[in-house]
């Protein structure tokens, strides 16, 4: 896989094809939006989905632990898709997961979905976590917020972010890193995760001046610019006949 680089309040950081970054300075992988245990979440409410979300998603984290080498992990929040996903890891991937972590610094960033740190895993939970003038945080911060007036940079998850690109063959829609030159924003890791269009208000209001999609492929990223602008609004539906 050939990874692509940009810089980022200073720092050059690698985005991989596979959805995760790398920063070599810190020697830190960062991934978002695992949603461990998300089939399990939906059996429990009457949902059944195949149960091998957990496996595939820490088959393929370990496959670029061994790519990087990294000494610090921080997972961007929904790490687990519920409270209680932790608790539920089946004992396999309990124990695939702890030897995975075993020797690395490991940043639980909190999500929406896991607000409480996970039971019985190492590393350290919370809220946000910054190294020098990066920030990691589970959602990224509305332009209104401190986080305008602040320097540095924003490295986020939470959205889920995926964007089209126009080709011969028509649009291929894929997720994508989404990046300017205050933001980073990741792809959802999870194997059982949907995505964003990029266009999306909430996505796109992040980013007034617009930004770069960086589309994940098989072996490469595929880069295209988003102008600031949104999806055109849904006409409401018209009223049922009397």
């Amino acid at each position: 896989m050939t990874a692509a680089p940009i810089h980022v309040a200073g720092e050059r950081l690698m985005l991989d094809p596979a959805g995760v970054l790398h920063w070599p300075a810190r020697r830190t992988l960062v991934v978002a939006d695992l949603h461990l245990e998300k089939g399990s979440s939906f059996a429990a409410a009457g949902r059944f989905l195949p149960p091998y979300d957990t496996r595939e998603t820490l088959e393929r984290l370990a496959l670029l632990l061994r790519r990087w080498r990294p000494v610090r992990i921080i997972a961007l929040g929904d790490s687990f898709h519920d409270r209680g996903g932790a608790a539920r890891l089946p004992l396999a991937e309990a124990e695939a997961l702890r030897r995975m972590l075993a020797g690395l610094e490991m940043v639980w960033v909190l999500g929406n979905h896991d607000p409480d740190p996970p039971e019985g895993l190492p590393g350290l939970a919370a809220e946000e976590f910054t190294d020098g003038r990066l920030v990691f945080r589970h959602q990224a911060l509305p332009p209104a917020s401190r986080f305008a007036t602040q320097p540095g940079a924003e490295i986020s998850g939470h959205f889920h972010p995926k964007a089209t690109m126009a080709t011969r063959a028509g649009g291929i829609t894929r997720p994508c890193f989404l990046a300017d030159g205050r933001r980073v924003m990741l792809p959802a890791f999870g194997a059982f995760t949907g995505g964003l269009d990029v266009r999306d208000p909430a996505i796109a209001d992040l980013f007034p001046r617009g930004a770069r999609a960086f589309l994940l492929g098989r072996e490469r990223l595929f880069s295209m610019p988003t102008g600031p602008c949104r999806m055109p609004a849904v006409p409401a539906p018209a009223a049922p006949f009397a």
